[in-house]
């Protein structure tokens, strides 16, 4: 069971999201709050395997709240779940320790995925998000497209394989699955995967992972 705590001001939104959480039965809300603070304090209580922070809140925001879970509560993954497709925001959230950026106007479905890839261990960016992330960086840090074909060439297939996967925002239980692999070996992969090419986290290796052609957009 995937266990979750929600933190929004707005009432009717954490009851829509709870309401869609409740649709999975391997997911658990908690605990709720109403701000940074409360977020942070529950955390501490209920230990939960997930939380989901509005960015916007009275008192302690979304961001900060970020920042002091990840540093107060790491064995917690954090996802930032907000109305703003905003870059400044996306990129705050990030480097405050969130793994996960998704839009209140998403498909629910997103919602799930995002809590799923959380709970694994995986990061998850909402389509378009992960789309804009994508179109700024093509050319920026993590190379032009020749060289990250060149990156990812000393890579076995098999880790190919599973860096196209990670790129299309897939858990490592959904890769084990499409993979015939054990979820252990999977995430052994990833991990080599991160050392051997040199980045800090799978939405690095995701970006890569579509620089380089392994992901076939729809």
């Amino acid at each position: 069971m995937i266990r979750v705590l929600l933190a929004d001001d707005e009432p009717m939104i954490r009851a829509g999201v709870r309401a869609i959480l409740a649709t999975d039965p391997g997911v658990e809300v908690v605990a709720e709050a109403d701000d940074g603070h409360a977020a942070v304090r529950l955390a501490l209580a209920h230990h939960p395997d997930v939380v989901l922070l509005d960015v916007r809140m009275p008192g302690m925001d979304g961001l900060a709240a970020c920042a002091e879970l990840t540093r107060l509560v790491p064995g917690t993954a954090v996802g930032v779940l907000t109305t703003f497709a905003d870059d400044a925001y996306l990129v705050a959230a990030l480097d405050g320790g969130a793994r996960a950026f998704l839009l209140k106007s998403g498909d629910p479905r997103e919602l799930i995925a995002g809590v799923h890839a959380l709970a694994d261990g995986g990061a998850y960016l909402s389509p378009p998000m992960a789309a804009r992330v994508v179109g700024r960086l093509r050319d920026s840090g993590l190379g032009r497209a020749a060289a990250a074909r060149e990156r990812v060439a000393t890579l076995t297939p098999r880790e190919r394989a599973v860096l196209a996967l990670v790129g299309a925002g897939r858990s490592n239980a959904q890769i084990a699955r499409a993979l015939v692999l054990v979820e252990g070996t999977v995430k052994g992969h990833v991990s080599a995967i991160l050392r051997q090419l040199g980045l800090d986290n799978r939405v690095q290796a995701a970006v890569l992972a579509h620089q380089a052609g392994l992901v076939q957009d729809d």
